[in-house]
């Protein structure tokens, strides 16, 4: 079952990284990328006991990752022109990291945080 509310892919240990609801407006300087708008991600637990699939909205603004709900995260990372992009979500002391690649719609990566790991998967909305 994909949760759709409450932000906790972390919740017994790990964050899971590529929540991508980041917290944080980019620059003003930077320039819309291709990959700018708003994006629906699935988070998914591999390994480990955190939560086991979460959806999370996501909205990209010139290349950076913002927030679009949870205020308890903090989110840094960017979206590379050839679509490639990382990411660290931080909560508290727990960190986690994402990477993965993504389209003109969709996208596809990994993150590992603690003693978690798994996979996500976004769509552009």
């Amino acid at each position: 079952m994909v949760r759709t509310h409450g932000f906790r892919p972390w919740a017994c240990g790990a964050l899971a990284a590529v929540s991508l609801a980041a917290f944080a407006w980019a620059a003003p300087a930077a320039a819309a990328t291709d990959y700018d708008g708003e994006w629906s991600v699935v988070i998914v637990t591999k390994r480990g006991d955190c939560e086991r699939a979460y959806r999370a909205p996501v909205t990209i603004y010139n290349g950076s990752f913002v927030n679009v709900g949870v205020n308890m995260v903090d989110l840094s990372g960017r979206v590379r022109s050839d679509g490639r992009l990382t990411v660290r979500v931080n909560r508290g002391e727990k960190s986690a990291f994402g990477s993965g690649r993504l389209t003109m719609r969709s996208g596809a990566g990994s993150w590992k945080g603690g003693t978690c790991a798994g996979t996500w998967t976004a769509v552009r909305r």
